[in-house]
């Protein structure tokens, strides 16, 4: 036995796992474009140019966030119609099993992974820094960031940290560089200071702990280091283009970094030195061809924000992608029964709620004392899950998440822990809510009371009611009922008649003729 979800936990797991989806798409495509045009971009604008493709994926995850500005849902009062059999003694306390809910584990499951992804950034940047107790200012370097000369010789040179970021030198930096290998380093280094690519690290970290359960996450953020690296030697040879054999020695001298630095610009086998020293050997493009790649990057990101957006616009939330549906109509049947030896009557009530997705609707029977609540949820497609609670003189006594499809029956059945009271629910949902065209057929309202009373003389007190003419009132058959209609509208009272008849009716007019479902 278990319950459902308290309402603000559900709401929250069903908002996660829609904004969810959408957002790993989003991320995913732009991943895979940026895959497909960082070399070729490389090749005719420029690894400066390439390294901006970047900018895509986490573009296209925020637009697929935003908001769409749509029609507000017709929000309608639920429509309720009772029909109910005589109603004994409350019934005790029953909890009915619920369905698993993928979504309630799912959601702890993905909040543990980030906080254990950002965990071992943290404890990798603290490693980094520990390394770097005993380092020294080199006031002598007139740089725009403060510049620490390192105790040992394999750590640095990098750019440690965001906001108050600092170029961190080997111990030996004066030994291992002659003068203009020097001057190269402090220009990459504080290159990498003034493109803002600590922020750029950061912010990919973030993103790979956000998307820790994707593989495509963390090969982008090993491919963006890379990029990272080649633009800021491209914009390097920008201005020392003169000293492209200098910089190649440097970068022949320059060891690998032992630990990760998350936050932070590093020399690291991550960064392929062959390659590297290889688009040192190819000329670089000029203005005309960097500017034509900016032009083409602003041409792209427009595109990939547009279609992202476009693409995430039917679903919203816990919307049905599908449909877009802004109302279903539920028809419930509830009954309890004895099983305690003895014939006993059925007791239950049947109600039609008509409600927009995500939204509870309540029907009471006050003579009774019974109550139900059911919130359809779309889940995609042609499928709802539907929470259903059941109360008698104030009391729970049945509770059940269904999975249902539109248009057809679905049911379940449970036993009470007394072991002697069992319920059955039983429930068709609509897409909109036919139940309200058939109220607002005619504007009269009826109450009848009949009990083993034929079906097709109600529906003709009913007609006359309504001052309605029954085409085929035969079709109603013959067949008794017992039912109760207190001040309902005539069209509800007739569409329910007509359910009882396996019929359908359709309202022409001030004629009435029904068919088969």
């Amino acid at each position: 036995m278990s319950d459902l979800p308290l309402p603000g936990i559900e709401s929250l797991t069903m908002t996660w796992a829609a904004h969810g989806w959408l957002a790993l798409l989003a991320f995913t495509a732009a991943v895979l474009v940026v895959a497909a045009l960082r070399k070729p971009c490389r090749r005719w604008f420029g690894a400066e140019r390439a390294f901006q493709l970047w900018l895509l994926p986490p573009l296209a995850l925020l637009t697929s966030q935003l908001p769409h500005v749509t029609a507000s849902p017709v929000q309608l009062p639920p429509l309720v119609y009772t029909i109910t059999s005589a109603v004994g003694a409350a019934a005790p306390h029953a909890d009915v099993t619920g369905s698993f809910d993928w979504r309630a584990t799912a959601l702890p499951l993905w909040l543990a992974g980030v906080a254990v992804a950002f965990g071992f950034a943290v404890v990798a940047q603290r490693r980094y820094r520990e390394r770097l107790h005993g380092a020294t200012p080199m006031a002598e370097v007139s740089t725009s960031r403060p510049v620490v000369r390192a105790a040992s010789a394999g750590v640095g040179p990098a750019l440690v940290g965001v906001w108050r970021s600092r170029i961190v030198l080997p111990a030996d930096f004066r030994q291992r560089y002659d003068a203009t290998e020097q001057a190269l380093i402090l220009a990459h280094e504080t290159m990498h200071a003034r493109r803002g690519d600590g922020w750029w690290c950061l912010l990919a970290q973030m993103f790979v702990a956000l998307l820790w359960c994707h593989p495509l996450a963390w090969w982008a953020l090993v491919a963006l280091r890379h990029d990272q690296e080649l633009a800021c030697d491209a914009a390097v040879l920008r201005e020392h283009g003169t000293q492209r054999r200098s910089y190649a020695n440097a970068m022949l001298k320059t060891q690998s970094a032992a630990f990760a630095l998350p936050v932070g610009c590093t020399w690291s086998p991550r960064h392929p030195l062959t390659e590297r020293i290889a688009m040192l050997k190819l000329p670089p493009p000029n203005r005309q061809r960097r500017h034509t790649g900016i032009i083409a990057i602003c041409g792209l990101t427009m595109a990939v924000a547009g279609s992202v957006y476009a693409a995430s616009t039917p679903v919203k939330g816990a919307e049905d992608s599908a449909k877009a549906t802004t109302v279903y109509q539920l028809n419930l049947k509830v009954e309890q029964n004895a099983d305690d030896g003895h014939a006993s009557q059925p007791e239950g009530m049947s109600v039609e709620l008509c409600m927009a997705p995500g939204k509870t609707g309540t029907v009471a029977n006050r003579d009774h004392g019974w109550q139900i609540d059911a919130t359809p949820s779309p889940e995609g497609g042609n499928r709802l899950r539907i929470d259903v609670a059941v109360m008698v003189a104030g009391k729970l006594v049945a509770k059940h998440r269904m999975d249902a499809k539109l248009g057809e029956l679905a049911h379940v059945t449970d036993k009470g822990p007394d072991g002697v009271h069992d319920y059955t629910i039983e429930v068709t949902s609509l897409a909109g809510c036919p139940a309200r065209v058939a109220a607002e057929a005619s504007p009269a309202r009826v109450t009848e009371h009949a009990k083993n009373a034929s079906v097709r003389v109600v529906a003709e007190a009913v007609a006359a009611a309504a001052a309605w003419t029954l085409v085929n009132p035969d079709a109603l058959g013959n067949g008794s009922v017992t039912l109760s209609f207190k001040d309902m509208p005539a069209g509800t009272a007739m569409q329910r008649l007509a359910d009882l008849a396996g019929m359908k009716p359709i309202f022409e007019s001030k004629q009435v003729r029904f068919e088969p479902k």
